[in-house]
């Protein structure tokens, strides 16, 4: 029998695992499935679970006492949350921008006008590896801070060889560096540059026949992710793009339906994404599409709201025709400079009608298969790394209910305490 480094006593564990063996994402009647199990222990070892279930059971799992022991007092365990959606590796500010929205001014008015995302292009070309990499490390602080463990996050703001390179190399130096595992995408499809302003079939054929096959050489197996809306990528040059990167052996992901629906969501389905992302202008063909292929919805509330607009992604519609849903804070900054997923939790309890339990499995689970981490992140299982958060409430509806605060107690990576309450 095992000894176990830690135990996690007395406490309430939603493990995310409510159906013995079941694999991929929850969808439907399933998508609030939390697997909760009250009077609970977790027990680790070697940066793994060994054991999780009633106190009673784990303790007969586990030879002796263990090295420490936390006495959780009924709070609350879940699973670290996976953050789906993030573009954290920038620099320079865009609260004038938030200004001029504020005043009026339409997000892709301001695109129009060499602002947004070319605006962050520029700032973050100019600053140094050092400094770049400080920020990066900053923001994955603020993020573990707020309970998440996995952190899906994606270049975009070099839009030049060298420079989306350079993002890729420092996502992977902070990955070594810090706690949070993270997950790369390549997502030099995010808008056309300031150099080939009015040429965008000249900047396409630059991601196609030069930027896809040094990230694949240097990175095999990343994401490739494409921004097809209005104003950004047509539905022909995201097909070229998202064809030419599984060809080359790269997972796919789409940043569809932000602002309107040109096709993508299906086309993204079709072609195996792992996820479609944003959503809010998603067709009820779409929506099939996703369902038919199991590819995750990411949807991202906390960006909606950023850009103080009241039409959110139509998540009912999703959840009724069998789409498996997911959550992200879509930290950038343009429109979501947040790294609260559990504002994300109470965003989308408000104003996408996700019930405090289905907006859990879209943090945990449904946000790991999201990103190709489902058989390493998002549940507490024997055997699974252990990545979970301490809250500081029994009820796991207070991630929903209660906002503007932090909700966490605690937070482990690979079975250590990364924060509180023993770090």
């Amino acid at each position: 029998m095992p000894r176990a480094e830690i135990l996690i006593d007395n406490a309430r564990v939603a493990t995310m695992a409510p159906l013995a063996g079941a694999r991929g994402a929850l969808a439907g009647a399933d998508q609030g499935a939390i697997g909760l199990i009250e009077g609970a222990a977790v027990a680790v070892a070697d940066g793994r679970i060994l054991a999780v279930g009633p106190r009673a059971e784990v303790r007969a799992a586990i030879d002796g006492e263990p090295g420490a022991e936390l006495n959780a007092g009924g709070r609350l365990v879940i699973p670290g949350f996976v953050d789906a959606h993030s573009h954290p590796v920038w620099a320079g500010s865009r609260a004038a921008e938030f200004e001029q929205r504020i005043a009026g001014a339409s997000y892709v008015a301001i695109m129009e006008a060499g602002g947004g995302i070319a605006s962050t292009v520029r700032a973050t070309r100019a600053a140094s590896d050092a400094a770049l990499l400080a920020d990066l490390l900053e923001r994955l602080d603020a993020l573990m801070a707020q309970g998440v463990t996995t952190l899906e996050a994606k270049t975009g703001y070099g839009l030049e060889t060298g420079q989306e390179l350079r993002q890729l190399a420092l996502l992977a130096e902070a990955d070594r560096r810090h706690p949070v595992h993270i997950v790369p995408t390549f997502l030099g499809a995010h808008a056309v540059p300031d150099e080939y302003r009015g040429r965008q079939a000249d900047y396409v054929a630059l991601v196609v026949e030069e930027m896809l096959p040094a990230v694949a050489a240097a990175w095999p197996g990343v994401f490739c992710d494409v921004f097809c809306d209005e104003g950004a990528f047509t539905l022909a040059e995201s097909a070229r793009i998202l064809g030419r990167a599984r060809e080359l052996g790269l997972r796919l992901k789409a940043h569809s339906d932000e602002f309107a629906d040109l096709g993508c969501t299906a086309l993204a389905a079709e072609l195996g994404a792992h996820s479609v992302d944003h959503l809010v202008a998603a067709s009820p063909a779409g929506m099939d599409a996703m369902a038919a292929a199991g590819t995750v919805a990411v949807l991202l509330p906390g960006t909606t709201f950023g850009l103080g607009s009241s039409h959110f992604a139509p998540a009912a519609e999703m959840r009724a025709r069998g789409v498996p849903l997911a959550l992200g804070t879509d930290l950038n900054p343009g429109t979501c400079p947040s790294e609260s997923m559990p504002l994300m939790l109470a965003i989308a309890a408000r104003y996408l009608r996700l019930t405090p339990a289905e907006g859990l499995v879209a943090a945990t689970r449904n946000a790991a298969e999201s990103c190709g981490r489902g058989a390493r992140a998002g549940r507490l299982e024997a055997g699974w790394p252990a990545d979970l958060v301490l809250l500081r409430s029994p009820d796991y509806r207070d991630l929903a209910y209660r906002f503007g605060g932090n909700p966490v107690a605690g937070v482990m990576v690979g079975g250590r305490w990364t924060i509180g309450p023993a770090a």
